[in-house]
């Protein structure tokens, strides 16, 4: 159980404190908080449908194996292509925000770098141990703690930063909440990795919420110190918003740590991402939904390389080519059409299988498809688009094994 909690909280701590805050408050402003709050509400009955059916099918692949099972090949097969385009967006904007802490001159060259070397790290089989995943999840909101503490005994507190003014419209607080969903989205990882968890049965479904929650403080102890010192416009503004607010509180000396602590959460993050991305792509390549090449196992190392070497590849460049804000936007909308797949999944479960509470999946289908559409116009347009892609190959290999 502390194992399954950590692996969730190593995969959400880390995205969205040191991403997503900004390109959120450029959203909602003001209404930044709302925005949080907003998509936490989602994120738990999210949590709560995939745990529900993490219990019932402890198979690697997630709310692939779900929708399969309880909706249909075509429905498992669109949200297993949502995890693999959402999720390998996720790793470009890990990748970039790297970079931006470290060397935010060089923050594309960064990320590349950084994705070419984890990519490395995952092909030879060495994953983070849970030891490792505890040391980092520890020294992450260590530093972030020291974030909070400097901000709200600073002498830049201004309470009148949490007001919330005729700037936040409900659009943009929608907006901003479709924005730090992608902060939320780390969960997953406990049940794509179901059948590596002991016990997951009762496992799961304890281990998602509690590190969804515990996440949830953490993230709003955050922004609530960084608004206070910041204000909504300063926030906006800040490229690399943890450090913006260390010199704001006159912490100067915790400037080199925040970058520090940055690279850490964000590496930890995409090495997770990157596992967890090439284990669904393994996943769909054994059942025929992606090119069935992309299910080798390396004979020495035990890991599907073609499939890591491939979205390593796709990750550099998307690293290299875009900003952290079109691929957190991006990435928000596919994980958002994975998870509306989750609760219609959730709610076709019987009572005796686990069914949540009626409210649950309905809040959760309708609160993504919300969010997804909120998001910033050409996230819904490409996102839609490369959905569009994935049905109609799922249709193509349809009519070609029917053919044949």
């Amino acid at each position: 159980m502390p194992d399954a909690v950590t692996i969730g909280l190593g995969s959400m701590i880390g995205a969205g404190v040191f991403a997503a805050l900004a390109p959120a408050a450029r959203a909602a402003g003001s209404g930044l908080l709302l925005g949080l709050a907003l998509a936490a509400v989602v994120a738990y009955c999210n949590a709560t449908s995939s745990a529900r059916l993490a219990a019932l099918y402890p198979a690697s692949g997630g709310t692939y194996v779900y929708g399969r099972e309880r909706l249909g090949d075509f429905w498992g097969h669109l949200a297993g292509w949502a995890f693999v385009v959402g999720k390998t967006a996720s790793c470009a904007a890990m990748a970039l925000t790297v970079g931006t802490y470290i060397w935010p001159g060089q923050a594309h060259a960064v990320a590349v770098a950084a994705v070419v070397a984890l990519t490395a790290v995952n092909y030879t089989g060495v994953q983070k141990s849970a030891l490792l995943t505890r040391i980092i999840v520890a020294v992450v909101i260590a530093v972030l703690a020291a974030v909070v503490i400097a901000s709200l005994t600073s002498g830049a507190v201004d309470t009148a930063h949490l007001d919330i003014d005729t700037d936040a419209t409900a659009g943009g607080v929608l907006q901003a909440a479709g924005l730090l969903f992608f902060a939320f989205a780390g969960y997953a990882r406990i049940a794509t990795l179901g059948e590596e968890i002991r016990d997951p049965a009762r496992t799961i479904p304890r281990a998602i919420p509690i590190a969804l929650g515990i996440t949830l403080v953490v993230y709003a102890l955050v922004a609530v110190s960084v608004l206070l010192v910041l204000g909504p416009d300063g926030l906006a503004a800040a490229d690399a918003p943890l450090t913006e607010a260390a010199r704001a509180a006159g912490a100067d000396w915790l400037v080199p740590v925040v970058r520090v602590g940055a690279a850490i959460a964000a590496l930890s993050s995409l090495l997770a991402l990157i596992l967890g991305v090439s284990r669904t792509t393994l996943a769909m390549a054994r059942d025929h939904h992606l090119p069935h090449a992309l299910a080798a196992v390396h004979p020495k190392f035990k890991v599907p390389h073609r499939a890591e070497l491939l979205i390593g590849a796709v990750v550099a460049i998307a690293a290299a080519t875009t900003d952290v804000r079109a691929a957190i936007g991006f990435s928000s909308f596919g994980v958002l059409a994975y998870y509306a797949i989750a609760n219609a999944s959730a709610w076709t479960l019987t009572p005796a299988e686990g069914r949540p509470a009626r409210i649950i999946p309905v809040a959760g289908l309708a609160g993504c498809i919300v969010l997804a559409f909120a998001l910033p116009l050409p996230s819904v347009i490409i996102g839609a688009a490369v959905l569009v892609i994935g049905a109609a190959a799922y249709a193509t290999r349809r009519v070609t094994t029917h053919r044949q």
